[in-house]
Parts: C-alpha cells; structure tokens; sequence
C-alpha cells in the first residue's frame, strides 16, 4: 500500500459568521487534507508541530480519532498552538487572522522515508517558513530521489503578500520539484499577478514544474500539462463555507492517484484526468456543505459503494 505523506501547519480555526464564532475545528491546509483521507481509511501520515497546550491535546486526539498517523508530528511546550481566525463573508468565502507564539527554535527533527510510489502533500506557508524549510526541503530531496509522488499547493495567502519577494525563491523551488502544482486562480494571481491557466502553466514550465491543475472556485478546474488543457465544469451549490475547499480537492486527487498501480500516476490521457479532476471536485462540494474542514464520513460512504 502507498504511504501517503501530509506536510503543512497545524492550526485552531475559530469560524465566524455574521460577526459570531460558530465554530472551533482543526485546521491547516494539509491537516484538513490528511483528515479527509484517513476518514477514507488511507492511513495517512501527517508532518507538522504543534503546542502540548489544550488546543494541541484537541487536535492531537481529533487526528488519531480519524485515522492519521501523527507518529512525526513534533509537540513543543515553549510555545502555543497557533490560532486562525477565519471570516465568512456574504459568499462563505474566508478571510483569516492568524495569531503565532512559536518557540524561538523549530525544526523538522524526526522526518520518516518517503519512497518509491509514496504520495507526499506539502504546501501553505509551512512549506515557505525559513524556521523549518531546511530539513523539508532535505526530505522533499530524498522523496524525489527516492521515486515518490509529489504534490505542491502553495495556498497563499494575501496576508503573506507583503512578504512575496522573500518567500518567492522558496515557492519557485516547490513548483520546480513538484510533478504537480495545484493551486487556486487568487494563489497564482497573488505569486505570478497572472489570472489565466495557460499564462501561469507558462511560469510553471519556465521554473521546471511539470503538471498545473489550475482551480476557479465556481468557473471550474482547468488541467494543463505537456501533452493536454482539459477544462472541467463544477456543479452549482449554495455553499454552507468554503474552508477547507481545496484542500479537500487535494484529498481527492490523493485518494485516485493512491488506487494507480503505477508508481507514478503520471501521464494521464484526457479520460483519465477527467475522472481524476471530477472526484476531486466531489470531495470539494461535499467539504462546501457543512462548517466542516473535511469530508464527511457519509460521503466516504457513498463513494465506496461507487466503487
């Protein structure tokens, strides 16, 4: 069985509405990621650190509760959990505050083998921060070497902009060792001031990347890679939120490429990334649907007996 590797920060969202928290939920992009496949009996394995403060008990008993293997997950006592903020506006599309007490040293002490076939997730501003971007990238390294699968979502936010000269070397590096860079059309109109797939797929290109998979919210998805540009309609829904969105998409995508037989999922033809692309747009609705961060395990059902 392919180990499938989710590395990103880990956050408490504290949702509100209206101006009202209405909910707490364990977050970060590859936390929400790594939920939503072990809800679908994947086993994942999630790479992050966070607090031994009661946030970090929440979290820590909510990841194990659905079936992550947080073996690799550091907890620091020098420190706290950090806290997100995220605001729903009229469309149930988030703005976010983030509030960080990090120890003054980080790092990524205790990193597994990624190997032949693995699948590894890594992105958001985890995948950008100089505190432990040494030994990921060290990791990412030998998991390329090694023949496993990568997937790069860079999510970035607009309050990191002011930071984008900075962070832009680090993201560069990311698409280049990449086989696919997903992201969202405000992520790439935020990294490259571009807002179409085939311009941005041109950036991609000229710094090495691979495959795009190019995210519109309700215009749809578009799969640009060197041998095809693939456009695909999402449904029309009244969303109930939409954290958690793409990062339920990226689940998605995970849970198809984790049933290839193949090492490398990689070149698909039209029929198959259509297929892909429309279960990851599954995932996302479902995700759309509820104040949840995650696939719900009703959903996991409902795809099982699709099977």
């Amino acid at each position: 069985m392919k180990k499938i590797f989710c590395i990103g920060e880990t956050v408490l969202d504290i949702i509100f509405q209206n101006n009202q928290p209405v909910a707490a939920k364990p977050g970060g992009s590859m936390l929400n990621s790594a939920v939503s496949l072990g809800r679908t009996g994947l086993k994942p394995v999630f790479i992050s650190d966070f607090g031994l403060d009661e946030a970090g008990v929440l979290i820590e008993d909510f990841l194990r509760n659905n079936d992550v293997n947080t073996t690799y997950v550091e907890r620091f006592t020098d420190g706290q959990t950090a806290i997100s903020l995220a605001f729903l506006d009229a469309d149930k599309n988030a703005s976010y505050s983030f509030y960080r007490n990090f120890p003054v040293h980080r790092g990524l002490n205790n990193l597994p083998s990624a190997d032949e076939g693995d699948i590894v997730v890594f992105g958001s501003f985890y995948a950008i921060n100089y505190e432990v971007r040494q030994p990921l990238w060290n990791f990412l390294i030998r998991a390329k070497s090694n023949g496993a699968f990568l997937i790069y979502d860079p999510n970035f936010r607009k309050p990191h902009l002011k930071k984008l000269p900075q962070f832009q070397p680090w993201i560069l590096e990311n698409i280049n060792i990449a086989q696919i860079t997903r992201g969202s059309a405000g992520d790439f109109m935020h990294i490259f001031n571009l807002n179409d797939a085939s311009s941005v797929y041109k950036e991609i290109l000229n710094h090495g990347g691979e495959s795009l998979v190019y995210t519109k919210s309700n215009a749809g998805v578009e799969v640009i890679t060197p041998d095809l540009h693939l456009t695909v309609d999402v449904p029309s829904i009244c969303p109930v939120s939409t954290i958690g969105a793409g990062d339920a998409f990226n689940a998605g995508l995970i849970y198809s490429f984790a049933g290839f037989p193949e090492p490398n999922p990689l070149p698909l033809d039209q029929y198959g990334w259509d297929k892909v692309i429309r279960l990851a747009v599954e995932f996302s609705t479902n995700v759309c649907l509820s104040l949840d961060n995650y696939i719900s395990h009703e959903f996991v059902n409902e795809i099982r007996k699709k099977q």
